[in-house]
């Protein structure tokens, strides 16, 4: 089974991170006066997770799955899911209690703009059978109809210590020994996107219980920081044939693209003891190699121009 469906959260004291937002929803939920909804925010932080909670909360039972209806939206974007599948859905009355239906459209801002404006339409239409839930990545891809219609609820990416209760508790439940760095390597490699953080552990617990910093690295195909950071100590002493040397075997040791190095350098630049002033130059740089890169340069030769620019005075 895995990991990331065995420890999603089942009630709203699981879902850790999102307090204020927590609160808000329950109450909603307490009353059973739920208006529409739209959660934004990144990837892996409880969006989902919240919408399944307040579906389980809210229709009390084993039904709560035949009132929901769970569509993602990076699937099925264009205007006929709207005009059938989630049509047919919200004419027909729910079961139990509740007045309403619930709607979970996930990656919402995926949708076609024509999309978009027959959801509006629809959420007009049958308001009193059905109560949408979207969900978002970037909240201003949507159209202004949209968020009229919606109380809109920003997701904050999760604190260190939230990851590190998370990671602990999902260590002791499956026996696993965390060693030293592991929590700063899982939260540097996945910026606070839980859901990778889980799918990580699992994969590493299929290789030992004894989880530490290199298992981590060695499972998400990332380099150290110490590695990245001993690259760019090379180009400002103006070493760039050693310091390209060590880029190559770097980038083949761990299966790095030109964009997983380009973020590392980002990442890493700012802890460099150098002036604020180069520091700002170099992420300019950055900028703009990822923006060659993005376009469809060879990886390799603009990861060179980076270090030739780095090691110039």
């Amino acid at each position: 089974m895995l990991w990331t469906e065995k420890y999603r959260p089942k009630t709203f004291g699981d879902i850790k991170g999102q307090d204020k937002i927590v609160e808000r929803i329950k109450a909603m939920v307490e009353n059973k006066n739920i208006p529409h909804l739209l959660f934004s925010g990144p990837a892996g932080i409880g969006k989902t997770s919240l919408a399944l909670v307040v579906a389980r909360e809210l229709y009390k039972g084993e039904n709560w799955r035949e009132n929901l209806l769970e569509l993602n939206a990076s699937d099925e974007r264009g205007i006929d899911v709207i005009r059938n599948t989630i049509k047919d859905f919200a004419r027909t009355k729910a079961l139990g209690n509740v007045p309403f239906k619930l709607i979970y459209l996930d990656e919402s801002d995926s949708l076609t703009k024509e999309a978009q404006h027959a959801l509006r339409r629809t959420m007009e239409n049958f308001t009193n059978n059905a109560r949408f839930i979207l969900s978002c990545n970037y909240a201003s891809k949507l159209i202004d109809p949209i968020h009229s219609r919606c109380s809109v609820f920003h997701f904050k990416p999760l604190l260190r210590k939230d990851i590190e209760n998370y990671v602990k508790f999902i260590a002791k439940s499956e026996g696993l020994k965390i060693g030293e760095g592991v929590i700063d390597a899982l939260y540097n490699s996945t910026e606070g996107d839980v859901r990778r953080i889980v799918n990580i552990l699992q994969s590493c617990s299929a290789l030992t219980n004894n989880i530490t910093e290199e298992v981590i690295y060695s499972v998400v195909s990332a380099a150290r920081p110490k590695e990245i950071k001993m690259i760019l100590e090379e180009t400002l002493k103006g070493n760039f044939i050693s310091a390209r040397e060590r880029l190559l075997e770097v980038m083949l040791q761990h299966g790095l693209s030109g964009l997983d190095v380009i973020k590392q350098i980002q990442k890493e630049l700012i802890s460099l003891k150098i002036d604020d002033r180069k520091k700002m130059d170099m992420i300019e740089v950055c900028g703009e190699i990822e923006f060659r890169m993005v376009e469809g340069s060879d990886e390799f030769l603009q990861l060179q121009a980076l270090l030739a620019r780095f090691s110039r005075p």
